[in-house]
């Protein structure tokens, strides 16, 4: 039951995520351009020139800042991320132990044996 749940999950995420992969382009494509605005601006050495670059850059950062589905498409994808990991984790069975206490008799009585 927790497999098709995952399966679910999983195809509406990818799903999302393939929808949404041309404004996942853009987004990093205008982050892209603010990083090397931010870097340009830095080494910018007359005041006109660091003007030119914070204007790039508030561009830049206007353009990534209002792009919603790509920033959906990044959750679709770390779903998808979670979903695969809990897809190929394997279960760790613990032992069952129970309160009979004939059903460990052997070893309580090698217990015993020790302690006289």
């Amino acid at each position: 039951m927790k497999k098709i749940g995952l399966l679910i999950i999983g195809a509406v995420a990818a799903v999302t995520l393939f929808a949404n992969l041309g404004s996942l382009a853009v987004f990093a494509v205008s982050l892209a351009i603010l990083y090397y605005a931010w870097k340009r601006w830095m080494k910018a050495d007359t005041m006109m020139k660091k003007l030119l670059w914070i204007a790039v850059g508030i561009i830049a950062f206007a353009a990534s800042a209002s792009n919603a589905p790509a920033l959906i498409a990044v959750v679709a994808a770390y779903v998808l991320y979670v979903v695969y990991q809990k897809w190929n984790e394997t279960k760790q069975m613990k032992p069952k132990e129970s309160d009979d206490p004939f059903a460990h008799f052997e070893k309580q009585w090698a217990e015993l044996e020790r302690s006289l």
